[in-house]
């Protein structure tokens, strides 16, 4: 019998296993991109076409986790729309009412909500692929390799696309402050 974290668990065509070991990560990345209900239909899909294509699985590539979110992201862009609207829709908040309490944990929020509307805008901005590739390091905590695996494009292509993405991150972040 086979657990969870055993190595058999890494053969896509243990769709069950896979399952039970990648889907809840896969669905945080999903979640955090484009919301709970469509995350979910987007993970099942993923799981779906990893067991469709599972012939196309190398496994002298790695783990299957990093195949996982290449098959993921790709889907994301399906719906890429709807991340789109979402960020713009945070970009957009203005942090809503303080709540009840000391007024410097209300001005707290408040600042707290519009560093997330300004970096959702940010976001909502970057190109594709330093957003998929920021995305996936900073939401689904993926190393570079990783990154390139999932994606399928160079190292040098994740470290450039990574570089220019926290840079327009910074720069919108500090023209922020400096308002």
């Amino acid at each position: 019998m086979t657990t969870p974290t055993s190595p058999a668990t890494t053969d896509p065509a243990d769709l069950a296993g896979v399952f039970d070991r990648y889907a809840r990560e896969l669905l945080r990345y999903c979640t955090r991109r484009v919301g709970e209900q469509v995350a979910e239909d987007v993970v099942a899909e993923t799981f779906l076409v990893a067991y469709e294509q599972r012939h196309r699985y190398d496994a002298a590539r790695g783990e299957v986790l990093p195949w996982l979110y290449g098959i993921a992201t790709n889907l994301l862009r399906r719906h890429r729309r709807t991340e789109i609207r979402a960020l713009r829709a945070l970009a957009h908040a203005d942090g809503g009412s303080p709540v009840d309490g000391p007024a410097q944990r209300a001005t707290e929020r408040v600042d707290a909500a519009r560093a997330v509307a300004r970096l959702s805008a940010v976001l909502a901005k970057l190109p594709r692929r330093q957003r998929d590739v920021l995305m996936l390091y900073a939401v689904a905590e993926l190393e570079y390799a990783e990154i390139a695996a999932a994606l399928q494009i160079p190292l040098g292509s994740v470290q450039s696309a990574l570089h220019r993405a926290r840079a327009k991150v910074r720069a919108a972040l500090a023209e922020g402050d400096a308002r």
